[in-house]
């Protein structure tokens, strides 16, 4: 059994919050708001870090606007090369070398001109059952000879 799977995200609409790190109060202010959104089975946000910070999206449904102090953005989509791990726990190494020998074996790459992407997929009833969150790592990926 694989521990990859292949998902694409659709080019949409994202709310983003900006660059910025825990404890300035923007991603803290991004996390109330998103907090108030509709839950449904797959979540619709997404968290990278851009090197001097976190940036945090959450795409939008067709028609809604971006809540006050943040901007809608364009998102570009694609393919993303995708496993699940444990939010901060996760031996990041040996993750990517698991999506790197995939992509080998199926003539894929990763796609440098994307985000890396992350998302906490527990929902809060099975976290507190767990005692911690599975969290999925998105690597954005292309055929090799692109």
């Amino acid at each position: 059994m694989e521990m990859v799977r292949m998902y694409e995200i659709p080019a949409c609409r994202m709310v983003s919050s900006g660059t910025a790190n825990w404890g300035e109060g923007v991603l803290e202010k991004f996390d109330a708001w998103f907090s108030t959104q509709p839950r449904e089975a797959f979540p619709r946000d997404y968290l990278y870090w851009n090197e001097t910070g976190f940036c945090w999206l959450y795409r939008l449904y067709e028609g809604q606007k971006a809540p006050e102090g943040f901007e809608a953005v364009d998102f570009p989509g694609g393919l993303y090369a995708v496993v699940t791990g444990i939010d901060q726990q996760t031996d990041m190494d040996a993750l990517n070398a698991a999506v790197d020998e995939f992509l080998a074996k199926h003539g894929m790459e990763r796609d440098p001109g994307r985000q890396q992407l992350g998302n906490i997929i527990t929902p809060p009833q099975a976290r507190e059952l767990l005692g911690y969150s599975q969290m999925d790592y998105y690597a954005p990926v292309r055929g090799r000879d692109k």
